[in-house]
């Protein structure tokens, strides 16, 4: 189900016109027949061509047969006991989690001292750059330059 973001007001009929878009791609004809669904509980409204009793899956009118809810062709039903067109559910890939390397500890001394040597040879360089030539936060960065 997917929200258009097209509002249609009633008229003073409680009328309301469906949008050529929805009447285009659901293949809606004047004098075709439309068939409403709603749920009170959730206040939805759906709608759908009409096309009478026809197979669940191919659409056929013809030789049905009403199986757990749905009705179903003959050769539909043919073919879902022999497996016919039916494919596996696909199985999810499971992506392997990256490694990523932990940073090895460095005492605030030494940070301090390549802070300043990093300040001295590029004074106008962005924090996150000092802070990916230290291989540390940002935040740690700002920690570094309140102890110089």
């Amino acid at each position: 189900m997917k929200n258009t973001g097209m509002l249609r007001r009633l008229d003073s009929l409680n009328r309301i016109v469906i949008p050529k878009e929805i009447r285009t791609t659901m293949n809606l004809d004047i004098g075709d027949s439309i068939e409403f669904f709603a749920d009170h509980e959730t206040g939805f409204l759906g709608m759908q061509k009409y096309v009478g009793a026809s197979c669940k899956l191919c659409s056929s009118t013809e030789n049905l047969t009403y199986f757990r809810g749905s009705l179903l062709c003959k050769n539909c039903t043919v073919e879902l006991k022999a497996n016919i067109g039916v494919s596996p559910i696909p199985i999810p890939v499971v992506k392997e989690h990256a490694y990523t390397e932990k940073r090895s500890y460095q005492s605030s001394q030494n940070l301090i001292e390549s802070l300043k040597e990093l300040l001295r040879r590029y004074p106008n360089a962005a924090q996150n750059e000092y802070a990916k030539w230290l291989g540390v936060s940002q935040g740690r960065v700002s920690q570094l330059k309140r102890l110089l």
